[in-house]
C-alpha cells in the first residue's frame, strides 16, 4: 500500500487526472450523491497527513526578513487581486467559477514549496518558513478576502468559513504538532526527520484524489452535457500561473540571490490546493462542487509548471555555488 501512495504522490500529473477519469464514470452511470458524507473523512485525510511533517520550528528561525516580507506582499495583496481579476475576466456571471480562482490565489505554500524549491536547489530553510507562514495566515486572512472580494456575487456564510478553517487548517495543525511531539519523543528527532515523516505524505495524496475523484463523480451530470466546458477551466489557469510565475522570478532575480529568489518563487506560486478544495466543497456545497473542479484541474496545471520550472532556475538566476544541502532549521 505505502508503495502505491508514494508513487500516486510522485505522479501526480498522472494521478489527478485518473482519478477525474474514475469519478466522472462513476457519477455517469450512478448517483453520487451519497458521496456527500465522505467530504470530511477525506478532507481530515487529506490535511492532518501533512501537518505532521510541518516544521513548526521554522517560525522562530531568524533571518530573511525581507525575503518573507516580499513573499507576504506576492501572497496576500497581488495574488488574490489576480485570482479576483480573474475569474471576473474568465468567468463573467459564473460566481461559483470566481469563487475557485479567489480561493487558490488566497492560500499559498503547502508542501510541495518545500520539495521544489529543494529539487531547485533553492534555500530550504527559508522556504520551510514562507510554508508555515503562508498555511497560518491563509487561513486566517481567507474569510475576510472572501467577504471583501466575493461577498457582492457569492453569499459568504462567514460562521461556516471560519467554522470550516478551524476544523481543516487549525484541528488538524494541532493534532500533527502532538503527533509529530509524540513521535519525536519516542524515537528521537533524527529518526522523524529521516523516516518516519516521510510516511505521512502520501496519505495526503490519497485524500486528495478521494476529494477530486468525490468532485468530479458530483459533476458528472452536468459534464456530461457539456464535455467542452473543462476546456474552458483551463486556460484561465494556464494564465495565472504563467503571469505569477513570471511576476515572482523578475522580482527574484531583482532583489534577491539565487536560493532566496528560487524560494521566493516556489513560496509564491505553489498553492494549497488541498486547503482550497476542502473549503469549496466543505462549505460552499452545490456551487463548491463546480468550484471543486476547476481547482482539480489546477493541480494538473500546478504540478506540470513546478516541473517544467525547474529545468530552467539555472537559466533564470544562474547555476549554484554550491550543492550541498542546506540543513532544515530544529
Amino acid at each position: 500500500m505505502s508503495t502505491l501512495l508514494a508513487w500516486l504522490q510522485k505522479h501526480l500529473v498522472w494521478s489527478i487526472p485518473g482519478a477525474m477519469v474514475l469519478g466522472l464514470a462513476f457519477g455517469t452511470v450512478t448517483d453520487a450523491g451519497f458521496l456527500r458524507a465522505a467530504i470530511l473523512p477525506l478532507t481530515l485525510l487529506m490535511v492532518y497527513p501533512m501537518m505532521v511533517s510541518l516544521k513548526f520550528k521554522a517560525l522562530a528561525a531568524r533571518g530573511h526578513g525581507r525575503l518573507h516580507a516580499v513573499a507576504l506582499v506576492i501572497n496576500f495583496v497581488l495574488m488574490p487581486l489576480v485570482g479576483w481579476a480573474a475569474g471576473r475576466v474568465f468567468f463573467p456571471g459564473q460566481p461559483a467559477l470566481q469563487l475557485a480562482l479567489l480561493l487558490t490565489a488566497l492560500l499559498p505554500t503547502s508542501g510541495m514549496t518545500i520539495s521544489w524549491t529543494g529539487f531547485a536547489r533553492g534555500n530550504v530553510p527559508a522556504a520551510v518558513k514562507m510554508t508555515v507562514i503562508g498555511l497560518i495566515a491563509g487561513a486566517l486572512l481567507a474569510p475576510l478576502y472572501l467577504k471583501l472580494l466575493m461577498g457582492a456575487v457569492v453569499e459568504i456564510p462567514m460562521a461556516s468559513v471560519m467554522a470550516q478553517i478551524a476544523l481543516i487548517v487549525f484541528l488538524p495543525m494541532a493534532l500533527g504538532w502532538a503527533t509529530q511531539r509524540w513521535l519525536v519523543a519516542r524515537h528521537g528527532a533524527e529518526a522523524f526527520d529521516t523516516h518516519l515523516k516521510l510516511r505521512f505524505p502520501p496519505w495526503s495524496t490519497l485524500g486528495v484524489l478521494g476529494i477530486v475523484f468525490v468532485s468530479m463523480a458530483l459533476k458528472a451530470p452536468d459534464i456530461g452535457r457539456d464535455p467542452a466546458a473543462l476546456l474552458t477551466l483551463l486556460w484561465p489557469l494556464v494564465v495565472i500561473y504563467a503571469l505569477n510565475f513570471g511576476i515572482s522570478t523578475v522580482v527574484g532575480r531583482m532583489l534577491f540571490a539565487r536560493g532566496d529568489a528560487i524560494a521566493l518563487v516556489y513560496g509564491t506560486v505553489m498553492r494549497n490546493l488541498s486547503i482550497a478544495l476542502a473549503i469549496a466543497i466543505g462549505v460552499f456545497r452545490a456551487q463548491g462542487a463546480e468550484a471543486a473542479l476547476l481547482i482539480a484541474m489546477a493541480y494538473v496545471v500546478q504540478v506540470q509548471a513546478a516541473a517544467w520550472y525547474v529545468r530552467f532556475t539555472d537559466r533564470f538566476f544562474g547555476a549554484p555555488v554550491a550543492a550541498t544541502p542546506q540543513p532544515f532549521p530544529r
